[in-house]
């Protein structure tokens, strides 16, 4: 199986977790959340689809 490319920016993760939360980030966390953008992107073209569109909409999200 081929490696799934990251959709977030690695930095700004860490970042935002260690600002806010004080917390070191493990390499397998960005995996994680790269992985829940990627449904959620999924998700809203299938919303999107479902209502006749070929735009991904923000309110595909909700």
């Amino acid at each position: 199986m081929a490696e799934k490319e990251t959709l977030v920016v690695i930095s700004k993760v860490k970042k935002l977790i260690k600002e806010e939360g004080g917390m070191n980030t493990s390499g397998n966390a960005t995996d994680a959340l790269s992985e829940l953008v990627r449904q959620a992107c999924m998700k809203g073209v299938e919303n999107a689809r479902m209502n006749n569109r070929k735009t991904v909409m923000d309110r595909d999200f909700e």
